[in-house]
């Protein structure tokens, strides 16, 4: 009976196999907006050919900055978090080094400590007729108080990170809306005129043109000022995503139907990479994040650069041709209510 069940569950599974993979295949590929003109990346090792950008923006206003190796991004043979670019980061990376990792090591050793001398004190030949002691108050009072200040002295500063990560942001902070999809990622400047920039992974040959880490580069980048607290309001179009980028310790769920908030603030120029987080789909380890933090001048060129406007910029006074003429059309189509009002 049981080979018989296995037999029909092996010929369901190969008959729904090929059904499984036209499905895989017939999945919509996210949307790749083709690269324009280039522009030169910095470095004198590099032939200029490999360091051209693909963002397609005017190369006067904004140029891709190049990534430092081992910064911001994960390291071969890393046995440590990330470095840290963050206030919350560098605060974690402390609570993770200086209280955490002394205190495992320090209770693991106590523990073997303990265990090696009941082994030898205890032992038969030394005990031969074994202790019929049930309690020791004193024993009992140590092993309950110890363990209460070990638990004290990690959620102080942890229930401090964790009140500091949801922090509001303030008035003034630059607001970006992230949005997931399947596979790849969408970023609007609602406060630099609501421009979206459409990011996807990419392909191997450009990445490594551009000197950037294949699949956790994209062919367009969510820009944002340094030092400056940024308001990330995240969301997603389709399924759960999860917008992660370790070295400035972000995480955050992309939910439908729901905005997420989160400040995020990079202390340092550079290029920052993350990843989705949240299994999403047949594509999930391919819609990677990469975030470019620059000097306030050079944000506000690249807004400039996607046809934005610069938050506080007072906007361009329209002609006086256009000015009389919107005037004109507004008296036309109003007249017959004047004419109404003027006749009662």
């Amino acid at each position: 009976m049981t080979h018989f069940v296995k037999a029909w569950i092996l010929a369901i599974g190969l008959i729904l196999t090929p059904t499984a993979l036209s499905a895989q295949d017939a999945l919509p590929a996210a949307p790749v907006v083709e690269p324009a003109a280039t522009s030169g990346l910095e470095s004198a090792d590099v032939p200029a050919a490999a360091e051209a950008g693909t963002s397609g923006l005017d190369p006067e206003l904004y140029t891709p900055m190049k990534p430092t190796p081992g910064i911001g991004m994960p390291v071969n043979g890393g046995i440590d978090f990330q470095e840290q670019f963050s206030e919350t980061g560098q605060q974690a990376h402390w609570i993770n080094n200086a209280i955490l990792i002394p205190m495992m090591v320090g209770v693991s050793l106590l523990v073997l400590v303990l265990l090696f001398w009941v082994v030898v004190r205890f032992r038969r030949g030394a005990n031969p007729e074994p202790s019929k002691t049930t309690h020791n108050t004193f024993i009992e009072i140590i092993w309950t108080l110890i363990p209460v200040l070990i638990l004290v002295v990690i959620a102080v500063p942890s229930i401090s990170l964790l009140a500091q990560q949801f922090e509001p942001a303030p008035e003034d902070a630059l607001t970006v809306k992230v949005t997931g999809y399947q596979w790849y990622w969408g970023y609007s400047y609602p406060d630099n005129g609501g421009f979206e920039v459409i990011s996807n992974m990419l392909p191997k040959e450009e990445a490594e043109a551009r000197g950037e880490p294949f699949q956790l580069a994209a062919d367009n980048r969510l820009v944002i000022p340094v030092g400056k607290p940024v308001k990330m309001l995240i969301t997603a179009a389709d399924v759960i995503h999860s917008f992660a980028v370790p070295s400035a310790w972000f995480k955050l769920d992309a939910v439908p139907g729901r905005i997420n908030e989160k400040v995020l603030k990079i202390d340092r120029e550079g290029v920052y990479y993350g990843q989705c987080s949240e299994l999403c789909g047949a594509r999930h380890g391919f819609m990677p994040i990469t975030i470019e933090v620059l000097s306030e001048e050079k944000f506000n060129n690249w807004v400039r650069a996607n046809g934005g406007t610069v938050k506080g910029e007072a906007a361009e006074p329209a002609a006086p041709e256009a000015v009389e003429t919107a005037a004109n059309d507004m008296i036309t189509e109003n007249a017959p209510a004047y004419a109404a009002a003027a006749t009662n």
